[in-house]
């Protein structure tokens, strides 16, 4: 399988392997998700022509999002790549010159394209739509969603630390990071 200046499916696994330090079946089907979305949003050149047209939104945060971290150059510190704790083995892919844009999902319950028997299938050769449900949708991006500097920096009233770029909660006049709003976060201050 081929695609114009991208690479093989087996040359592309071997790039995403280096970048996850192995090849494993989320590299693999990571490979084919990126191929498969980038064709249907035109993107030929992930890493160089086309890298300042490319944003991918992440469901998981699993040996997937590397290949296609991988394969696109998108990165959550570039703003190119957002990640949504959703545990689903699924991604969306945007064209950001023609707004273009293809949420690619694995298909069925069990691992990606293994069969009743928990063979692994071959990635490279199986057929698209038996892996993957793709569907061509619309991505609403605010301006502060996209990659360049910060457009907004607000101090939330409760705990003093800066929120940028519109993550900001108001409650009545009050600005409030997310945390502080929800009066709870991943992390507890001890001592």
């Amino acid at each position: 399988m081929n695609t114009p200046y991208f690479g093989t499916y087996e040359e592309l696994v071997e790039q995403a392997g280096k970048f996850h330090g192995d090849i494993c079946h989320g590299i693999r089907i990571g490979t084919r998700m990126t191929m498969s979305g980038l064709r249907r949003i035109g993107i030929s050149d992930p890493k160089g022509e086309d890298r300042k047209k490319l944003m991918v939104f992440v469901e998981i945060d699993r040996c997937t999002t590397d290949a296609i971290m991988a394969l696109t150059g998108c990165r959550p510190g570039k703003r190119t790549m957002k990640i949504r704790y959703y545990g689903k083995m699924a991604a969306t892919f945007i064209n950001l010159e023609t707004s273009q844009a293809a949420r690619v999902v694995i298909k069925g319950n069990r691992k990606p394209g293994e069969s009743d028997s928990g063979e692994q299938p071959d990635f490279a050769t199986l057929p698209e739509e038996e892996l993957f449900s793709i569907t061509k949708v619309e991505v609403a991006l605010r301006p502060e969603d996209l990659p360049g500097k910060p457009l907004s920096r607000l101090p939330c009233v409760k705990c003093g630390e800066t929120i940028m770029d519109g993550r900001e909660v108001k409650s009545g006049e009050q600005i409030l990071c997310i945390p502080c709003s929800l009066a709870t976060d991943y992390y507890r201050v001890v001592g």
